[in-house]
């Protein structure tokens, strides 16, 4: 255990409760070398101080372990899973049902660097970049997100977002939007997905 924690290392609770969410080592071969929440606090700093995997502190375990490691944990699911753990756990504290019944669907926008990815411009916000259509719960609690050019009208994002909405949306059937979702997206939501799409 790091002597010198990191703002980003969890706490003994918090460990309870993540280490049942990574996932066990594969059988056979070689057992596992890394000491998984050594792996964790790296991979969390990594994405709270957005530093390359090759800039991690040396007290950490090697980064191309780490790294290795963290894309197993992503192509599992992991994350997902552990973030879905905690929104449970949160709304539960709350007196919540635990799958939201209902939510609430916006975008956000935002400018980018010139360094590539996908951007487009907002009319709307009058700038380029990307947007993040995206949902959240009753408590503002996020369900589900996706990232698209700027240029992606409301209508387009949401479909892109209710396409790919997992097991966490499963009890949803109440969903309020801005004008930004009017016109054929109710009617849409309507015929493919199992909730309500209220415009307010």
């Amino acid at each position: 255990m790091n002597a010198n924690p990191s703002p980003t290392d969890l706490t003994a609770a918090a460990w309870d409760l993540i280490q049942n969410v990574l996932p066990p080592p594969k059988p056979g071969g070689r057992p596992r070398e890394l000491a998984l929440r050594e792996g964790v606090h790296a991979m969390f700093d990594v994405v709270d101080g957005g530093i390359q995997w090759r800039l991690l502190p040396h007290e950490y375990p090697q980064w191309p372990r780490v790294s290795w490691y963290g894309s197993q944990g992503r192509d599992r699911g992991a994350g997902q899973r552990l973030h879905e753990t905690w929104r449970a756990q949160v709304r539960q504290q709350a007196g919540r049902h635990q799958p939201p019944p209902a939510g609430c669907g916006d975008r956000q926008s935002g400018k980018t660097t010139d360094l590539g990815g996908e951007r487009g411009d907002d009319q709307g916000q009058n700038g380029k970049g990307r947007q993040r259509p995206l949902l959240v719960d009753t408590l503002g609690l996020l369900m589900a997100v996706r990232v698209t050019a700027a240029s992606v009208a409301d209508p387009a994002g949401a479909r892109l977002l209710f396409a790919r909405l997992g097991g966490a949306c499963k009890k949803l059937r109440l969903l309020w939007g801005d004008g930004g979702y009017r016109g054929p997206l109710v009617e849409w939501v309507r015929s493919h997905m199992r909730f309500v799409l209220r415009v307010t």
